[in-house]
């Protein structure tokens, strides 16, 4: 019996915003990659988006009506659609109306699927390293501090580490069977939050990366980015205030990161596999618990609180001078020496004593910081408490999808996974090439690592989820794969 090879078909629509009142960088879109091995269809929808329902423009209803649709239509089975958010974030709008949003994506999967050509597929992967870092910071007493525009860093001498990143950037090529490209699906890790201080709606940094990837490849190729476990990551400059944000550096250094494996990567005869699965995930019930240390936290550090003789103004030119010139910060080093020769002791003295009110005001700015942080840090919980009550739900349903092309897996979660948790499961794998697609088939928020919960860091705070999240995510992610490669 002869060898039928996977047909391919890919199309794209434009959903950015019509609204006159944004200012539009680049183009949002809906791409579109389906796969057909003649017994069965798999379509991967990757979308310029915040998430799949739950924030943003796509309300939860979105996933559940196109997949209908396309399931009624175009008889591809609900849970062989795949659909990933980029996750970027520009405040307000970004998209078209939902009811338009869907009606293109349909339009998208219809036309992919009327052009389905036979292809090779090959699966590889790059390394970038240097656009990307983890926002939690890890501080001398083992808590987390993240790294975030609606709260100060840390003190400098309270910092020692950072958490860690995935530099991988999975690719997969797929190629007509003369050779020239048809698609790359490239799935990696950045958080894209914010292009511009002026909110500007953008694709970011995929956007300028796939710019980069199509205008290279040629043939018509389709460059669709799946994002990765980016809860905790985010670009390097993301708190630089003496520069604009980089993002077309970032998009051209990841663009031309994709470019360089594709060139390793051979192509192939493939199968095709698909499992899906959907678990129930705990939602959390230590809300109150973790308010009430806020509260006893924020009770103590306003205790802490000193009188002070110094204001603002009065502060910084003495904070300043004490660090120009530690040894003899009130004034030129021969008037210090006068008054050692005639025995006048009253420039260290003073010195003291300004020192003692620089030291007391400085401990007060620090308890003000973190008195601002708890603050958020509550309104935050709250907020997600009353979330999980209007559930009326102890659990949530999870979808945890897998696919395999060729020697290449792909798992997915609705959740933002943090790096942690996604390095494991890549890491016990049995596959040779594994993409962890987050952001994918619904939104439930954060999803820390069980022993990230005591630390205190942003993800924890704005997570639905119990800790045994974790533990019931891995499981059923390991269980489709090991079904996959068996």
């Amino acid at each position: 019996m002869s060898f039928v090879p996977l047909h391919a078909g890919v199309a794209r629509r434009e959903i950015t915003t019509t609204a006159q009142d944004r200012r539009v960088l680049d183009p949002l879109y809906v791409k579109v990659l389906l796969l057909d091995d003649g017994k069965k269809q798999l379509t991967i929808i990757a979308m310029d988006a915040l998430a799949i329902g739950g924030i943003g423009d796509l309300s939860d209803a979105f996933l559940p009506e196109l997949r209908a649709r396309i399931e009624k239509e175009l008889h591809i089975p609900a849970k062989h659609v795949l659909v990933n958010a980029s996750h970027t974030h520009p405040p307000g709008k970004i998209l078209r109306d939902e009811e338009e949003v869907i009606k293109s994506t349909f339009e998208a999967v219809r036309e992919a699927l009327q052009h389905l050509v036979p292809v090779k597929i090959g699966s590889g992967s790059g390394y970038e390293n240097r656009i990307t870092m983890n926002r939690n910071l890890t501080l001398k007493n083992g808590k987390h501090w993240t790294i975030r525009h609606a709260n100060p860093c840390p003190p400098d001498d309270e910092v020692v580490g950072v958490g860690p990143i995935d530099p991988e950037i999975g690719v997969i090529c797929i190629d007509r069977m003369d050779g020239t490209p048809l698609a790359v699906v490239y799935n990696f890790a950045c958080h894209l939050l914010f292009a511009d201080p002026q909110g500007s709606v953008s694709a970011m940094i995929p956007g300028v990366a796939s710019r980069i990837i199509e205008e290279n490849l040629g043939y018509g190729a389709l460059a669709l980015f799946l994002q990765g476990a980016a809860g905790d990551i985010i670009d390097v400059g993301f708190k630089d205030f003496n520069r604009p944000r980089e993002i077309e550096t970032y998009g051209n250094r990841l663009g031309l990161s994709v470019l360089s494996a594709i060139k390793k990567i051979q192509t192939q005869d493939a199968n095709l596999q698909v499992i899906s699965q959907t678990i129930r995930l705990p939602r959390r019930t230590d809300i109150p618990q973790r308010i009430e240390e806020l509260l006893q936290e924020q009770k103590v550090l306003l205790q802490s609180l000193q009188n002070t003789s110094l204001h603002f103004r009065s502060f910084l030119p003495l904070y300043l001078k004490q660090q120009l010139n530690p040894d003899f910060p009130a004034d030129d080093a021969y008037r210090y020496l006068q008054a050692q020769q005639i025995h006048d002791a009253t420039p260290r003295a003073m010195d003291i004593m300004v020192g003692e009110k620089i030291a007391k005001y400085l401990r007060n700015i620090t308890a003000m910081e973190r008195l601002a942080l708890i603050q958020d840090d509550i309104a935050t919980l709250r907020k997600h408490q009353e979330i999980n009550e209007q559930s009326g739900e102890t659990t949530a349903a999870a979808e945890v999808m897998g696919v395999k092309v060729g020697d290449c897996a792909l798992i997915t979660a609705p959740i933002e996974i943090l790096t942690e948790v996604s390095l494991n499961i890549k890491k016990a794998s049995p596959h040779k090439s594994t993409l962890m697609a987050a952001f994918t088939n619904g939104y439930l928020h954060y999803g820390p690592p069980a022993s990230y919960y005591d630390k205190g860091g942003y993800e924890v705070t704005e997570c639905l989820l119990a800790p045994e999240w974790e533990k019931l995510y891995t499981e059923t992610a390991m269980d489709v794969l090991q079904k996959l490669h068996g």
